[in-house]
């Protein structure tokens, strides 16, 4: 009998090493994406962020985990792995409206909840082994985050930039 077995430890489809690296890359590419989230005071911010993109790979290395061990019948596979995917998407969407609100005429959090559910698309692209793919997305997403935060509240908003306004309400 196997030492590992003796302690409720399972064989994985996947090397051990293997998804160490996809959760650890999961939780750099989570924590750029929140870091911008953190350094302009957003409600979900930097662990926040690592956290829903971590759990939305490790749900989703568990779901390709479980499918692997389910012996197919006559038919095909029994299981559907991407249910389980839905329903990550489901649960991250259900944390970003809770990150929503409104204020009169105006809604608030729309971009901290768009955030996580991109950190969570992150972690799952990142759980398939799509590290370039979702290395580029979270990029994409702090481009988006920074360098269009400067047209919203500048040009369109025509508000001053809250990471570069004084207390005065002048620009610094």
């Amino acid at each position: 009998m196997d030492v590992g077995n003796s302690f409720g430890l399972v064989d994985t489809y996947l090397p051990q090493h293997i998804i160490a690296l996809r959760l650890l890359i999961a939780a750099i590419f989570g924590a750029m994406i929140g870091f911008e989230r953190e350094i302009n005071t957003a409600e979900a911010g930097l662990r926040t962020h690592i956290l829903v993109s971590v759990a939305a790979a490790l749900f989703t290395i568990l779901t390709f985990e479980i499918f692997h061990t389910i012996e197919a019948g006559p038919e095909g596979p029994k299981a559907d792995p991407i249910r389980a995917v839905e329903a990550v998407t489901a649960g991250i969407a259900f944390l970003g409206a809770g990150a929503i609100f409104r204020s009169g005429r105006n809604v608030q959090g729309l971009t901290t909840g768009a955030g996580m559910w991109l950190a969570g698309a992150v972690g799952v692209a990142t759980a398939l082994g799509y590290y370039i793919i979702a290395g580029m997305v979270a990029l994409f997403a702090i481009l988006v985050l920074a360098a269009l935060r400067v047209v919203a509240h500048r040009v369109v908003g025509g508000k001053p930039d809250p990471a570069t306004a004084t207390g005065r309400g002048e620009k610094s």
